[in-house]
């Protein structure tokens, strides 16, 4: 066996039991997928979290103004010039879904608009926590009971802005899985989509048993509609609304 197949098969081992330093999973394009069955970690609930934070253009902009003060001080007695709108003060509301298929056949989906909160101890086994308006370090949660594994098929976990400027390319976002036991398991909403409304981000499918997570990241133009044709789920689509804060 040639070396780099022994390094590149410990490698692999590493990626499969989680790190060590930081017991998590980072799936990748090159490592989209972990077995969660492989991991111990098909039991309990599963926390499924989305958390976001504006990119830092306009720090950087201020950044690099700083470095053209050092060179020209004589500037830092100049007025600014004040802009109307910067993407720095672009206010993003990112919801969390998840589409559910459970074996019995019946389908549907757990999100803020329309107030689909889900239920935790009977179908579909998937429940929102809340919804996060203001873009708080907690994010937004959906918890899905794998004691009932046997009952889910498939499910597909997705972000949307809701009802405001399409601005995925402006946020930083993250998915995170925390389930009861195992290593956590991270996935980077990294790819640059400016005018896109909605992301799968990843899918849960019960094959042969076996609790398969695949990073998605897929961006779309539209909303649910569209991710339900993308993965072929089948529901009827209508307009949706949130209840006044």
């Amino acid at each position: 066996m040639a070396f780099w197949d022994s390094l590149w098969q410990g490698r692999a081992q590493q990626f499969d039991s989680g790190s060590a330093a930081s017991n998590s999973i980072e799936l990748t394009k090159r490592r989209p997928s972990v077995s969660l069955t492989k991991q111990g970690a098909a039991t309990g609930n599963l926390r499924v979290n989305l958390s976001w934070r504006m990119r830092t253009s306009d720090i950087e902009g201020r950044s690099r103004q700083s470095g053209r003060l050092l060179r020209n001080p004589l500037k830092l007695f100049q007025p600014e010039v004040v802009q109307a709108h910067t993407q720095g003060v672009v206010n993003v509301d990112l919801d969390l879904g998840c589409l559910y298929e459970l074996t019995d056949g019946s389908k549907g989906v757990v999100q803020p608009l329309g107030s689909f909160f889900g239920s935790l101890n009977e179908a579909p086994y998937v429940k929102l926590s809340g919804d996060d308006r203001f873009g708080s370090p907690s994010g937004e949660t959906i918890y899905v009971n794998l004691d009932h594994r046997e009952s889910i098929k498939r499910l597909l976990f997705f972000a949307y802005i809701y009802d405001q400027t399409p601005a995925f390319d402006r946020t930083h976002a993250h998915v995170t899985l925390y389930p009861s036991n195992g290593p956590r398991v991270e996935i980077e909403l990294d790819e640059r989509a400016p005018q896109a409304r909605s992301c799968a981000v990843f899918s849960m499918e019960n094959v042969k048993g076996e609790l398969i997570v695949r990073r998605e990241v897929k961006f779309v133009y539209g909303f649910q509609a569209e991710l339900d044709r993308l993965y072929g789920w089948g529901l009827q689509w209508g307009r949706g609304y949130k209840s006044r804060v």
